[in-house]
């Protein structure tokens, strides 16, 4: 009955929903009315999150199809319509899928003789702490033996444990915690950022600055991939200034570690750092950082000015490059969405910097300044990119269909891009 029930509820909203797309620009009505109802682009996001809900086993009887980075977006767009439309039912949807990432990917896989909680704690302690022993992204294979040699490619479809993928989770979470109130998603946050920080940082005996690794074994006990990303240290950084702040907002005390040898760890490691890069994903991660440095300067004061600059100052190169690049001008078939609806992800938190600079609500020195004016004239191929990818006709290539669901919640994001973007004052 209850199957029944959700059923039925999830084929009215997907109606509900298919009717305000058909008739959105033709219906009037009171200021009240439109208030409560969608715009199309919203409108849409919901439509795609709805079908990612019952395509993963979230909101229907499937099973469970889990994946840790599409996962920390779709949990900040259910924030987001709840947010918008005033349904809690998305936060509903939001706090079920949080508890399903943590039993399926705080857990070892089903194919791995070793079972229970990554973690190692006892059944009851581990879903207590289900962050502590970090999250396995969810890819299809498993993780590369201690005895294997490494498979360039294969190892892209093996599993383990990924830090910038933790990041987005740790974010996710605490987005939760910024949308309920409730301390212990940004507790579970801390616990997270402090076990990624232990197992993916290490000091060289030669080197006075910490370095990191990319991917670690499942169990956090081997480097998968020994090289550094090139934004991690930033991703830590940032987020540890997040995770900080939010819970000392919070109107509750809010146990777990305090994060400050991590934060000062990953400081150090960002102050050389090179952010510049020619990928639309990673320039979209620089402005969507930029845009929550403010923030958090706004709500907090955490943060500095040169930061923003650095941030804003690496987007606009990269940007630069990419544009000369012609990627944008290849067919459906050899780009890969996901990626480009980071950048246009980013290039709305551009323009919610922007709104926010001109209105003095956040300070910002003159490189910062010319550094986003330079961002802005991008916008436009944001607003392609997305229109490319909502054509139904690009959503048949392989490169869309063999990468739905994440390719589906980023188009989602990018239509209603608050639940993902805003960081919501305590």
């Amino acid at each position: 009955m209850m199957l029944f029930r959700r059923q039925y509820r999830r084929r009215i909203r997907l109606e509900w929903v298919i009717v305000l797309l058909a008739l959105a620009p033709q219906i009037a009505g009171t200021q009240e009315e439109s208030m409560s109802r969608p715009d199309q682009r919203t409108a849409e996001a919901i439509a795609l999150m709805e079908d990612f809900a019952r395509r993963t086993g979230l909101d229907s009887d499937r099973p469970p199809v889990r994946y840790l980075w599409t996962d920390a977006f779709a949990v900040c767009n259910f924030l987001g319509l709840a947010r918008t439309t005033g349904e809690e039912h998305y936060t509903e949807l939001a706090l079920q899928l949080v508890d399903q990432v943590h039993h399926t990917l705080g857990r070892h896989r089903p194919d791995d003789p070793r079972s229970g909680w990554l973690s190692g704690l006892p059944e009851r302690a581990g879903a207590a702490h289900p962050t502590r022993g970090g999250l396995r992204i969810g890819k299809g294979l498993p993780e590369r033996g201690a005895d294997e040699p490494i498979d360039t490619q294969q190892e892209w479809d093996r599993d383990g444990q990924y830090f910038h993928y933790l990041t987005k989770w740790m974010h996710a979470l605490d987005q939760v915690s910024r949308a309920t109130g409730e301390p212990r998603f940004n507790a579970w946050a801390r616990e997270l950022a402090q076990t990624a920080h232990t197992a993916f940082t290490y000091q060289p005996a030669t080197e006075p600055t910490p370095q990191m690794v990319w991917k670690m074994s499942i169990d956090l006990t081997r480097p998968l991939v020994p090289s550094m990303g090139q934004h991690d240290p930033l991703d830590g950084y940032i987020t540890a200034l997040q995770l900080r702040a939010t819970a000392a907002g919070l109107p509750q005390p809010v146990n777990g570690p305090d994060l400050e040898e991590a934060t000062r760890r990953f400081a150090a490691m960002t102050e050389s750092g090179t952010w510049a890069s020619p990928d639309p994903l990673g320039i979209g991660g620089l402005l969507a950082d930029a845009w929550r440095v403010a923030q958090l300067q706004q709500q907090s004061g955490v943060a500095d000015e040169q930061l923003l600059e650095r941030l804003l100052s690496a987007a606009r190169a990269g940007l630069e490059h990419y544009a000369r690049s012609g990627e944008l001008q290849a067919p459906a078939g050899y780009r890969l969405a996901f990626r480009e609806l980071g950048l246009a992800i980013g290039l709305h938190a551009a323009e919610r910097l922007q709104q926010a600079v001109a209105e003095s609500r956040i300070p910002a020195n003159p490189e910062a300044r010319a550094a986003l004016a330079v961002v802005l004239r991008y916008v436009p191929m944001g607003a392609e990119i997305e229109s490319f990818w909502r054509d139904p006709a690009h959503q048949r290539a392989d490169s869309w269909s063999e990468h739905r669901n994440i390719n589906a919640v980023m188009l989602a994001t990018s239509l209603a891009p608050d639940g993902f973007l805003v960081l919501e004052a305590n």
